[in-house]
């Protein structure tokens, strides 16, 4: 089902519309392993690089795809680790594009 997701693009929310349920958003994570939903509106993931330079190449990698999707996610780094936060601004919520980001970005630690 990741896979699936991985293989969509995400489209440009225009707002006004609804964000996801968080029911619904609970069932979409099963489809994006290792991510969390956090106060219903984002979901996140933590990963644990090894070294810091191994963390920013992350970092680069996340933002290439991020620019490819014109979908951004919040990013922190703290050392070897990275945690990447997703959220749809235009509707202060989760939307179809974040859980296509998340099993994007999951590819990038299975290769």
């Amino acid at each position: 089902m990741a896979d699936t997701l991985a293989q969509k693009h995400c489209i440009a929310c225009k707002g006004g519309e609804p964000p996801m349920p968080a029911d619904e958003a609970r069932t979409k994570l099963t489809e994006v392993p290792g991510w969390q939903l956090q106060d219903g509106t984002k979901i996140s993931r933590t990963f644990e690089l090894g070294t810091f330079a191994a963390a920013i190449a992350f970092i680069n990698q996340i933002a290439e795809i991020a620019e490819d999707e014109d979908h951004h996610p919040d990013l922190c780094n703290y050392y070897d680790k990275v945690v990447v936060s997703l959220m749809t601004h235009k509707i202060n919520g989760l939307h179809e594009n974040d859980f296509i980001m998340a099993a994007k970005i999951n590819r990038l630690t299975s290769k």
